[in-house]
């Protein structure tokens, strides 16, 4: 026996949920449902704001209570992903079983921050990277298969920056905790809020093949440019940036893309990713969802 309900996967910003057969959730998929989960994997903007993406997330979730027949789903969100599964959790909790962040930008990244500074609102530099963004990212939609996903690098960006996430989370404040750095209502509204997520720290993740990985080397760049949550972050969102709900763990020792077990688990040092996803399903089960 397995979870009540489907288990949707949501990817994280610039993401896709396969490019020619390569997913963004590396292995994650395959192992849920070697444990008898049903599991969908959605296909959202590559860059939009969350009340785009979350709106497409709920197209893709009314499509997988009809093909499932099941009332609810059970949400999985990587990323700027947990953004948009906390607002479908909010504007239609009736569909919504359980709302899972991994290494989720619930209280902003300062990473989109830092890139967000670096260019001028209506300046040239900034249209000609938009458009070059919004092109790359219509690339990988035709290359997933979806080809009509709206693309707007700005409007993802504002999205994602600190005051950005504190304007949507004023709107959509479901499992957020009081405290910095403490954990949220494990239940609001029938709907479950967990998190967890990893940090790059005093050497952790910085040996063996994943030193070989051009991807982690991107996100040990990116950590460098956190003022508020040094040596506390996974080189794209600090640690205590990403709580919501129930914190099942957010220290574990990986960093950002290491959570949906990229590049293509090339890792020897960190925790087994794969487990982490499994050990949760078996987790949502005992809840009932």
């Amino acid at each position: 026996m397995c979870t009540q309900y489907p288990v949707v996967l949501v990817h994280g910003w610039s993401g896709f949920s396969t490019i020619l057969g390569y997913p963004y959730f590396f292995g994650v998929k395959e192992a849920l449902e070697k444990k008898g989960a049903d599991v969908y994997t959605a296909s959202l903007s590559g860059v939009n704001t969350d009340d785009v993406r979350g709106e497409q997330l709920w197209d893709f979730i009314q499509d997988v209570k009809r093909k499932s027949g099941k009332e609810k789903v059970n949400l999985i969100g990587h990323s700027q992903g947990a953004l948009d599964c906390r607002y479908v959790a909010a504007v239609y909790p009736e569909s919504v079983a359980s709302v899972t962040s991994v290494d989720g930008a619930n209280h902003g990244s300062e990473s989109a921050d830092a890139l967000r500074a670096s260019y001028e609102p209506g300046s040239c530099k900034e249209g000609i990277v938009a458009l070059a963004v919004n092109a790359f990212e219509k690339a990988i939609a035709f290359m997933s298969g979806h080809p009509c996903e709206p693309e707007d690098f700005i409007a993802s960006l504002d999205a994602l920056t600190t005051e950005g996430v504190q304007a949507f989370n004023q709107k959509y404040p479901q499992g957020l905790p009081e405290v910095w750095g403490g954990e949220g209502p494990e239940n609001v509204n029938g709907v479950y809020y967990y998190s967890w997520s990893g940090i790059i720290k005093d050497g952790i993740c910085e040996q063996g093949l994943n030193e070989l990985d051009p991807l982690h080397l991107w996100m040990k760049h990116g950590a460098k440019t956190f003022v508020n949550e040094v040596d506390q972050n996974d080189g794209l969102v600090g640690r205590y940036s990403s709580h919501l709900g129930k914190v099942i763990r957010s220290d574990y020792s990986m960093d950002h893309l290491d959570a949906i077990n990229q590049l293509a688990g090339i890792r020897t040092n960190t925790v087994n990713v794969i487990d982490l996803y499994t050990e949760h399903l078996d987790f949502l089960r005992s809840k009932g969802v």
